[in-house]
């Protein structure tokens, strides 16, 4: 690769149809092609950053019971005026997306306009792909002007908060531990203590 950092550089282990499309660059375009041909590469857990197939860690149990908890938790208490979706592909340019756990967005817009500058807030949940997270991936995040990140430790749920984007990074980092609230500027209805969180 260029310019960036794979999220795992050499993963334990790659599908051969994840194999065979790192071989090449490709346009979002053309993956959203390969999805509909190729059997089984929907079930697949890659991103696509710069042309390139990036391979995701294996999301282990204490991301799908956080990640599971904080569904049903912001679901309950969603204002009128915004809605969130998980695990969408989030496309940032023709040849970019990722698939953040979770993108807030108004609900004016809907789904169907989820762009950079539309969303209003992604949330990473990581266990085994943390630094990453924290590094390339805040990096991508902030160079396609995402307003706000937040990175949640899902085994010490330590939130990591990334405002101000800029070309290189993050502006502004803010570390909030379990005990603390998070608050999303946009909606305070969604506050949470991830702390109290009685988890799936």
């Amino acid at each position: 690769m260029n310019n960036h950092t794979r999220i795992d550089a050499d993963p334990p282990e790659i599908s051969p149809v994840i194999r065979r499309l790192m071989q090449r660059r490709w346009t979002v375009a053309e993956i959203m092609v390969q999805v509909e041909h190729e059997e089984n590469l929907e079930y697949e857990h890659f991103e696509l950053v710069d042309g390139e197939i990036v391979p995701m860690a294996a999301r282990g149990i204490f991301h799908e019971r956080l990640k599971g908890t904080l569904i049903i938790y912001w679901a309950r208490r969603l204002p009128d005026n915004i809605r969130f979706v998980p695990e969408t592909t989030f496309i940032l340019n023709q040849n970019t997306f990722v698939e953040p756990d979770f993108v807030f967005f108004p609900a004016a817009e809907g789904l169907t306009n989820l762009r950079a500058d539309t969303a209003l807030l992604a949330v990473e949940v990581a266990d085994s792909s943390l630094s990453s997270d924290l590094g390339r991936k805040a990096k991508l995040y902030a160079r396609f002007g995402i307003r706000e990140l937040w990175v949640i430790n899902a085994v010490k749920l330590v939130t990591h908060i990334f405002r101000n984007p800029q070309a290189d990074g993050y502006g502004e980092r803010l570390v909030v531990e379990p005990t603390d609230t998070l608050t999303p500027s946009f909606a305070p209805e969604l506050a949470v203590c991830l702390g109290s969180l009685k988890q799936l």
